[in-house]
């Protein structure tokens, strides 16, 4: 399909449009017009009778109920705002390179200049519409005269010119000559977005979607929620009518802004098509593996774009795509198009935490950037030990004992062997944590010589969690008793009086049953542990966002980022786009216990905390990644054999029996 074809294919689905909104219109006159021709007939004579009587008095009210359902409509319509992407505005004075680079693509297509450059943490490219007045005034024609006159009025192409959308790691990632070949379909969007026909229908279309979100909501009261529906309902009714002539629309615009674009860059844009599904794989492994760790402790990483380049470069050194790597890399990158590279990065890496997390639009307490530097230290170290307490306090409600190598009760005191020695899947005639009478003998700590307080004969029924037969999941006001030995939780768990109190045991959250699918292969004490730690978890992650929700209207710190970051879109129902679902209870276990292998690890024989681009937190040891133990933990969740697991243990040196330091 040739360039004018295209055009003359959206032109025609754009009258189509047009067409469909004419006899929407010509519906809600016509019974005024016949209201008025029977009340004109009155007074010169004609349509008399009771028939006629009958007739206008019936049409008046329908014909003024008909009109106001009209103008409600087309004033809904008109004041929704439509949806607009989050972005990070880029001015001029910011990018001259960047927007000299893009007024001369735009002259070599001979189209119109886009209005303004903005950046998107996504590895994608658009033209947007902002010409609606709830998404602000354009910039005037003096600041931006050289991108928006083309030929034509300043303010007239001020108004009219989309907005220029750039995936922000492809700023990054790919070389000049890349970008432009990648922004020249883009960019040719232009010109058939300035035809009258194409832009009003896109303005119609845009203002049904932004009326039916409109009156989706539902913050009203019941009365404005029975008229907002009816007029939802007529809204949704136009936007189905014409979807399929909007589609075919913005499909011949975009044949024709490609047929355009051949001309420009072709066998550059072959080549830099390549880096785009590069630049998308890499975006998401660094944005799912290295940078939701960081969000979930509360830290952003502050320049997400510049780890995506390490990522990609370690992903192509890993996957033999490095051939003729070394020669690309050393041509000009596309952020040197940008003054300040540094504060864009952190602003759109702001933008990116808030878009796929949530979070404050600015740095504090429980809500700060990291640096890739402090990395290892300020999110995966503390990472793992804020796990390894968590897990080491569920242990403590289910009354588990410490491991037999923990030689001393409360912080120092938290030891691998616990764990271990809990998710040992018991044999057939013995189970020392579900027995009710355990040997005094076999364990130092149960002596009733070494601890008068300890009592070498517990009651199976004061704790359902060491009754077989009772309930698994206690009511809201049981509690559990932690032993004296075992590890108190991390606020230290003592009274007013200095004395430790019993930790009650967490209230059952739906969704937080062993035999859920997920549990499904595991055994009864995994399927259990997984179960309390995703409910500790999930109270955890309430908490949290009612802090957040608290605080949201306190004042943040103003930061580089947060001044680039202006709100005209809706960001009330952050996260937008989560990454991914909540975690599973076996991924929540495994995380956990992994953690306090790292831990002690860390402790026991000198391992570091260490990042990997591909692949997130790892452990070093000895300054060599550790890429084997994930599968020694899952044979221990799922088979309840901790032999490999000890196996790996003794192989690398850490002693499990010396107690790890929580958080």
């Amino acid at each position: 399909m040739s360039s004018e074809a295209g055009v003359r294919t959206a032109r025609s689905r754009a009258l189509a449009v047009l067409r469909l909104r004419g006899r929407a219109l010509a519906v809600a006159l016509l019974p005024a017009a016949v209201a008025v021709i029977l009340l004109v007939g009155v007074p010169t004579g004609h349509f008399t009778g009771t028939g006629w009587d009958i007739a206008r008095w019936t049409l008046t009210p329908l014909a003024a109920l008909v009109l106001l359902t009209a103008a409600g409509v087309a004033l809904v319509v008109a004041r929704a705002r439509p949806a607009m992407s989050p972005t990070v505005a880029i001015a001029e004075e910011a990018a001259p390179d960047l927007y000299r680079m893009v007024r001369d693509l735009a002259d070599r297509l001979a189209v119109p200049v886009p209005s303004a450059i903005a950046l998107t943490p996504d590895c994608d490219s658009w033209l947007e519409d902002r010409t609606h007045p709830a998404h602000g005034r354009p910039p005037p024609a003096e600041e931006h005269g050289d991108i928006a006159d083309a030929g034509r009025h300043p303010h007239r192409r001020a108004v009219a010119a989309p907005v220029l959308v750039i995936g922000s790691p492809f700023l990054w990632w790919m070389r000049v000559g890349e970008l432009r070949a990648v922004l020249a379909p883009v960019v040719a969007g232009t010109g058939p977005s300035a035809h009258p026909d194409i832009a009003a229908a896109r303005r119609f279309v845009r203002g049904l979607d932004a009326a039916v979100a409109v009156t989706s909501e539902h913050r009203r009261g019941p009365v404005f929620r029975t008229v907002f529906a009816g007029l939802g309902w007529i809204a949704r009714v136009l936007l189905r009518s014409c979807r399929v002539h909007a589609a075919e629309m913005e499909r011949g615009v975009a044949a024709a802004a490609a047929e355009r674009a051949q001309a420009v860059d072709y066998g550059l844009r072959i080549v830099a098509q390549e880096q785009v599904g590069l630049a998308y794989a890499g975006w998401d492994r660094l944005l799912t593996r290295v940078a939701l760790p960081a969000w979930r402790m509360g830290r952003w990483p502050s320049r997400l774009n510049a780890g995506v380049v390490a990522a990609l470069t370690e992903l192509s050194r890993r996957d033999r795509l490095a051939e003729g790597f070394a020669s690309r890399l050393g041509e000009r990158p596309a952020c040197d198009l940008l003054e300040e590279p540094g504060t864009v990065d952190e602003a759109t890496s702001l933008l990116a935490a808030r878009l796929f997390h949530g979070g404050p639009a600015g740095s504090g307490p429980d809500w700060s950037p990291v640096h890739w530097g402090d990395y290892p230290e300020e999110v995966v170290d503390r990472k793992w030990r804020t796990d390894a307490a968590r897990l080491h306090r569920v242990l403590d409600t289910l009354g588990v004992r410490p491991g037999a190598g923990a030689e001393s009760p409360g912080p120092d005191g938290p030891t691998l062997s616990r764990v271990l020695d809990h998710l040992t899947h018991p044999g057939p005639d013995s189970d020392p944590d579900l027995d009710p009478r355990p040997d005094p003998h076999s364990d130092p700590d149960l002596d009733p010589h070494s601890d008068p307080d300890l009592d070498p004969r517990p009651d199976p029924h004061s704790d359902p969690d060491l009754d077989p037969h009772s309930d698994p999941h206690p009511g809201p006001g049981s509690r559990a008793e932690r032993p004296p030995s075992a590890s108190p939780p991390a606020d230290g768990g003592r009274g007013a009086d200095g004395e430790r109190e019993a930790a009650p045991a967490p209230a059952p959250v739906s969704g937080a049953d062993p035999d859920d699918e997920d549990l499904v292969g595991t055994t009864p004490r995994s399927a259990a542990l997984a179960a309390r730690i995703s409910a500790e978890v999930a109270r955890e992650g309430a908490a949290a966002t009612a802090r957040a929700a608290s605080t949201a209207s306190a004042p943040t710190a103003p930061t580089a980022a947060s001044a680039g970051l202006a709100s005209p879109w809706d960001d009330r129902a952050l996260p937008l786009l989560p990454l991914q679902p909540p975690r599973t209870g076996r991924e929540l276990l495994a995380d956990h216990i992994t953690a306090m292998v790292c831990c002690a690890a860390m402790d026991t024989l000198g391992a570091t905390p260490g990042l990997d681009w591909l692949d997130g937190p790892t452990l070093l040891v000895g300054g060599v990644r550790v890429t084997d133990l994930p599968a020694q933990v899952m044979m221990l969740i799922e088979d309840g054999d901790p032999t490999a697991l000890r196996l790996w243990l003794a192989r690398q040196g850490i002693r499990p029996e010396k107690p790890v330091r929580l958080v």
